[in-house]
């Protein structure tokens, strides 16, 4: 089995100690290199070698893991995020469809991510701003979102999106260009992250953009009528809350 080389940067030297010694005892493939507890650490142990792969906690005291990554912007290690469990931390991170592991660190969730790292490409430099962005303001709506297709990520704004389909445990997600993204992830994953942007489950199978609806049309069992010409159904269940959330948008 191929040797990693591994730098951790990690703020609370408690986590810092666990995180070591869970990887020391489990992953004997990785050899720590170095640790760093701050971002100037973290830079004076990149500059000397360059690891493999780099756990990356979001929150220094000295700054943020951001900060790190734009002083080193070539910088070749995989990243793996660190983060405490925070509902807006975790949001972040979906929308910008980046990987992290959870603190405490369970032993499953550092395998899974380290193999994600040693196979996976490095995150694009606008993920990685979304990610910032969602982080520096977890009250602020995201202007965009990444998806993750089979083959890649593509990042579009939440404005843009019309519709989202279900399709066994993926989705498909239909743009205001015509194109149809087809997310390897569930509707229900999508339904819960963007339930307070403006988007409403209005059928098992389906999750509509509030922007993008003309009008509820009652016959026929009751269905919506999209801006762009397409008619999406409304379960019996959804018509009250349907209805509800249409009045209330033209009062």
């Amino acid at each position: 089995m191929k040797k990693h080389t591994a730098l951790l940067v990690e703020d609370n030297l408690d986590a810092l100690n666990l995180l070591r010694a869970t990887l020391e005892s489990k992953h004997p493939n990785l050899t720590i290199i170095n640790t760093a507890q701050s971002v100037v650490e973290a830079a004076k142990a990149i500059r000397k070698e360059e690891p493999d792969i780099l756990f990356l906690d979001v929150m220094l005291g000295d700054g943020t893991g951001f900060d790190v990554l734009e002083i080193f912007p070539k910088l070749h290690s995989k990243i793996i995020f660190v983060t405490a469990s925070d509902e807006f931390a975790l949001k972040a991170f979906k929308f910008a469809a980046i990987d992290y592991v959870l603190k405490p660190y369970s032993d499953e969730e550092l395998s899974e991510a380290i193999q994600r790292a040693t196979q996976q490409l490095q995150p694009s430099k606008e993920r990685l701003e979304i990610l910032k962005e969602t982080l520096v303001a977890p009250e602020k709506k995201p202007d965009k979102i990444s998806l993750h297709t089979l083959d890649k990520i593509i990042v579009v704004g939440l404005e843009d999106i019309i519709r989202c389909e279900s399709d066994s445990n993926n989705t498909k997600f239909y743009i205001n260009d015509g194109q149809m993204v087809f997310v390897t992830k569930t509707l229900k994953y999508f339904a819960d992250m963007l339930k307070t942007y403006g988007f409403l489950r209005v059928h098992q199978s389906h999750l509509v953009n509030i922007k993008c609806i003309s009008a509820f049309i009652k016959t026929d069992g009751g269905y919506l009528m999209l801006k762009n010409g397409e008619n999406v159904p409304v379960s019996v269940r959804k018509k009250a809350e349907v209805i509800e959330i249409l009045d209330s948008m033209h009062r």
